[in-house]
């Protein structure tokens, strides 16, 4: 596995597991939320995951953008298709989202090349 995937796979763990040791109601229940939203329902969960990964560049959270993007590399989408989608997301947010559309480019390569 490339560094930069598996540096950011270990942290995101060893946080999540932190924060959910607290034993908060609230945040296990967003959590619970935020992994029943992008199962599959009425849309399919590669069409979430494209919906995630815009949400997330707009919104500018590079942890949210590495997640989908890996998500999105399971699930079997195509480099075409995910830079499509990351094309909407830089029309919608305006340049002030190139620089995580470049750390974007650089995970998916990671994550091609693991």
């Amino acid at each position: 596995m490339s560094d930069i995937v598996k540096e950011f796979n270990d942290y995101r763990e060893r946080m999540n597991d932190k924060i959910l040791s607290d034993n908060n109601k609230v945040i296990k229940r967003i959590f619970n939320l935020d992994t029943n939203a992008f199962s599959k329902g009425a849309l399919d969960v590669k069409t979430k995951e494209l919906l995630g990964l815009v949400a997330s560049t707009v919104l500018r959270c590079d942890d949210c953008v590495k997640y989908h993007l890996e998500t999105s590399y399971k699930e079997g989408l195509t480099k075409e298709e995910v830079v499509e989608a990351l094309s909407i997301a830089t029309l919608v947010g305006g340049t002030i989202v190139i620089p995580h559309l470049r750390r974007a480019y650089e995970f998916w390569d990671a994550l091609e090349n693991q």
